[in-house]
């Protein structure tokens, strides 16, 4: 990369120069930056702008751990990666556009899930973690890591024209101090496929990476204990603080939570609450297979969205939306085994502990869903 002056080669020097003459960071905050380790959760929407910057910035090593691929619905808002990386592993595709920006940044992929077996090693390697998710387990699970490794994380979180930014770190307040009550399916993102305008993801994911470089050159004001929400419509931000909670079950003065353990959400009419899930019965889409073969008629129920049903289909499924499934679950056969599927396999797993809850035995959820499905048994499924 060429000669190598000091702590920085030539190449170097002249890469980062608009960065370097800023009072505020200087040789010491470019250092910081190469010596910096930061974990993107997610390689999508949120993670695509600030990995971008982040490595275009000189952040020495960037972690990319996710375990889907390109689909078309995402080209839109994930910009690290281009129509011609459908159907690729999202963390191939962004090391390879990632190294494009910035040769000397070291990339190490996870083509896999942060799980509670996972987690604290993975995590523990880096120095801080952006969280790139969509999905609200995933973010409780790198809060209640991040404490436990007294990491900072950078949440950000978008919902259709509106996003949010804030860090969490060490001694401040953390995710369960503001964010306790668990939202109805109906509101997680992740579940309702309530949608999003592609800039709004860009936008938060740039307030995170600025908050990244803020955190690794230690200047500024970094938004711990704020809430940064940002209205696309109105272009209006405004900030909401957020307090260190002493009945937090995590980071308070008697805490509950003394280890990591996977979730799941279960939402009542009358209460909202967190339960450690009861174990459920899985299948692969191979094993799935085989079974139709041999019964055809089995009970395939998809607890997907109406829209999501007219992109695509599996031939025979009962299609009944787990945003409506509390209401609408009686004519399921009980005396038959039950086989749940939805996009990936989250929703799935909620509607089996569900129909679990109301008396069901018999009832699987397939792994992978109707994207596995497509990708190992039914090409002719589109992947959206």
């Amino acid at each position: 990369m060429g000669q190598t002056t000091g702590q920085f080669s030539q190449e170097e020097k002249i890469r980062y120069a608009r960065q370097t003459i800023l009072p505020m960071i200087g040789q010491e905050g470019q250092l910081r930056l190469k010596n910096a380790r930061v974990l993107f959760v997610g390689a999508g929407g949120l993670g695509s702008s600030p990995a971008i910057y982040l490595a275009a910035a000189g952040v020495g090593t960037i972690g990319l751990i996710d375990a889907d691929l390109v689909s078309l619905s995402n080209i839109h808002r994930q910009i690290l990666h281009h129509t011609s990386d459908i159907d690729r592993p999202k963390v191939i595709s962004a090391y390879e556009k990632l190294k494009a920006i910035n040769p000397n940044v070291n990339i190490i992929t996870y083509q896999e899930r942060l799980q509670a077996d996972n987690a604290l090693a993975i995590a523990g390697s880096f120095d801080l973690i952006i969280d790139g998710t969509d999905n609200l387990p995933s973010r409780y699970l790198i809060n209640d890591a991040c404490f436990f490794l007294k990491k900072p994380f950078i949440f950000g979180g978008i919902f259709q024209f509106e996003g949010q930014c804030s860090v969490f770190a060490p001694k401040g307040p953390c995710y369960r101090c503001f964010f306790r009550d668990i939202p109805p399916p109906d509101e997680m993102p992740s579940c309702a496929q309530t949608g999003v305008i592609g800039v709004v993801p860009g936008i938060i994911g740039l307030m995170q990476a600025n908050e990244a470089i803020k955190l690794i050159c230690a200047i500024g004001e970094p938004l711990v204990g704020r809430l940064v929400i940002f209205d696309a419509l109105t272009s209006h931000w405004r900030e909401v603080k957020i307090k260190k909670d002493p009945q937090c079950p995590l980071c308070g003065s008697n805490p509950t939570i003394h280890t990591l353990q996977e979730y799941t959400w279960q939402c009542s009419k009358e209460e909202n609450t967190m339960q450690k899930p009861s174990p459920i019965q899985e299948m692969t889409v191979r094993e799935l297979k085989k079974l139709r073969d041999q019964k055809p008629d089995i009970y395939l129920l998809d607890v997907r969205e109406e829209d999501e049903w007219d992109i695509a289909r599996i031939k025979g499924a009962h299609l009944k939306p787990l945003s409506t499934l509390e209401e609408d679950f009686k004519d399921i056969p009980k005396d038959e085994p039950i086989y749940c599927f939805c996009k990936v396999g989250g929703r799935s797993a909620m509607a089996a502990q569900f129909l679990g809850s109301q008396g069901y035995s018999q009832v699987f959820n397939i792994k992978g869903g109707i994207q596995a499905w497509s990708e190992e048994i039914d090409p002719s499924i589109p992947r959206y």
